[in-house]
């Protein structure tokens, strides 16, 4: 390897260099190449401007196989070769010239030394001195006072290089202390993540299996739920009276609901009168002047004939109209009896019909609003059983009441209705009209 003389500076004096061994400058317009230099330039291009790696594979291919030398032989050995014009500098050339072809052409515009050095001044500011300095070195403009200015100024800027790089290699060292520290905090952390990733996985995968469960659960009731209705509908359907059960149902609810009303005024009308006794202790009733007659002497209320006879009884009013039911119960109420009520077949029930004969104290039959199979039903059980019964033809509010009417002066006339014949034909029997047969 070359000696070099110190340089104190980086800064660029053109004096007169000491001789270097090789060739000299070329004043021409042709760049020199790798032979073409002093032999004091070649360790420091081929110790700044091809990394220890390409040198390897250069000499290596140069000599047909692998060397077998350290770092500082094989770059000696490429040293001693560039002197000539050889397979090895052939090879070396080739690479820096390839390598550093970009700066290579920015160096073409400079035609004076002046010019080539301020280019190198700017790449060694910048810290980028590889390619500079190929490039400057083989410049045609490059003079024997320029090649000087280049290796010293290359030669303190690697001292400075190593310099840097022991104080980059404590550095190196710490940073890799740290991070063999880091390195071990981060596995333990990643393995506590990886067993909490694990926990939560298990625990989502239990959930899954519980929401699973619950909705093949959830299912499962849904499906006993549309079996159910299904059963439920088919039930129904093979019931007969089912419809006829919830109307009777729905008429028992408005029944119940009208008990208690009137209980509630039957309870109001007792203390009226309880007061009115009290009132006037030594009064007495009238007697009864005229047969439905509802009218007292000097102001004493009474009870008619029909009303005594009906009072507590359950009146059954089989057909009618649907929208006279409402005047039915209120006649029959006033008169103090229970009104039921059954619309001879239309909707409700035959079957129906024969409890609520059994259950009545007296039948009106309005025969115009009826149906055959009703009214013979009626007249058949009225004279197995000897049930009271009135035949009203015209089915109107006004019939009903006249055939009251007509009882209560029956009842008047002295007829005892316990012992005498219920026969709907017989002559001693009251009629709102002639019955349909």
């Amino acid at each position: 390897m070359c000696r070099h003389d110190p340089a104190p500076t980086l800064a660029v004096h053109f004096r007169q260099p000491s001789p270097c061994v090789g060739s000299p400058p070329s004043t021409g317009s042709r760049r020199r190449r790798l032979w073409d230099l002093p032999h004091a330039c070649h360790c420091p291009v081929v110790g700044v401007c091809l990394p220890l790696d390409t040198l390897r594979r250069l000499v290596s291919k140069a000599m047909g196989g692998q060397p077998q030398a350290d770092d500082y032989d094989v770059h000696v050995s490429a040293v001693a070769e560039c002197v000539h014009r050889n397979r090895l500098s052939e090879l070396l050339q080739g690479e820096l010239e390839r390598r550093y072809a970009r700066e290579i052409k920015a160096y073409r515009v400079f035609k004076t030394p002046q010019a080539v050095a301020e280019a190198w001044l700017s790449a060694v500011r910048q810290g980028d001195v590889a390619g500079a300095f190929w490039a400057a070195l083989t410049h045609p403009r490059c003079d024997a006072v320029l090649q000087e200015v280049l290796c010293r100024d290359l030669h303190m800027l690697q001292h400075q290089a190593g310099a840097a790089v022991r104080v980059d290699l404590v550095r190196f060292n710490a940073l890799l202390s740290e991070n063999g520290v880091l390195s071990r905090e981060l596995a333990k952390a990643q393995e506590r993540s990886t067993r909490a990733l694990a926990d939560k996985a298990a625990d989502v995968d239990r959930l899954q299996a519980q929401l699973m469960q619950l909705r093949a659960e959830l299912l499962a009731k849904d499906s006993r739920l549309a079996f159910m209705a299904e059963d439920l509908e088919a039930l129904k359907a093979s019931l007969p009276g089912h419809a006829a059960v919830q109307r009777l149902q729905r008429k028992l609810d408005q029944m119940a609901a009208r008990q208690v009303d009137l209980e509630a005024q039957n309870a109001s009308l007792r203390h009226r009168l309880a007061a009115m006794d009290r009132a006037s202790p030594g009064l007495s009733p009238a007697p009864v002047t005229s047969a439905g007659s509802g009218a007292a002497q000097d102001g004493v209320p009474h009870l008619s004939p029909v009303t005594l006879y009906l009072r507590q009884k359950t009146v059954l009013c089989v057909g009618g109209r649907s929208g006279n039911i409402a005047n039915y119960r209120d006649l029959v109420e006033r008169v103090g009896g229970r009104f039921a009520h059954h619309d001879g077949g239309l909707e409700d029930s035959q079957s129906v019909l024969d409890a609520s004969l059994a259950a009545a104290d007296l039948v009106i039959c309005q025969t115009g609003c009826i149906s055959h199979n009703a009214y013979w039903r009626v007249k058949d059980f009225c004279k197995r059983t000897g049930k009271r019964c009135v035949f009203v033809e015209n089915p109107s509010a006004s019939s009903l009441e006249r055939g009251l009417a007509q009882i209560g002066e029956w009842v008047s006339a002295g007829a005892d209705l316990a012992t005498t014949h219920p026969n709907p034909h017989a002559s001693n029997w009251p009629k709102a009209s002639q019955s349909p047969d």
